[in-house]
């Protein structure tokens, strides 16, 4: 666990970098440093966005697997880890 939140840290302490939050495969948030409405609005849209991703990957090549989503628009950058039991999400600045 002391890895985990090292690992947290690190991310948190990059440049640019707004928010990070992890969520367990149920799709709830486990770890975050947003509100809180914003967190579940978040894990809500992007465990949809990720499945979503994770079948059309699947779809195009059976022997495939999604590995990162990276999402950038005007104003944020937001980078999805998917993962067995979680996903890493991290939100940036772009700009930065």
């Amino acid at each position: 666990m002391a890895e985990v939140e090292e690992t947290l840290k690190r991310i948190q302490s990059h440049k640019g970098v707004i928010a990070t939050i992890v969520i367990n495969a149920e799709g709830i948030p486990v770890r975050t440093t947003l509100d809180n409405s914003t967190t579940v609005q978040y894990a809500a849209l992007l465990q949809q966005l990720v499945m979503k991703a994770r079948s059309t990957v699947r779809d195009i090549d059976p022997q495939n697997d999604l590995t990162f989503l990276r999402i950038r628009s005007k104003k944020h950058e937001i980078m999805v880890a998917p993962d067995k039991d979680y996903l890493l999400v991290v939100v940036q600045n772009p700009c930065e």
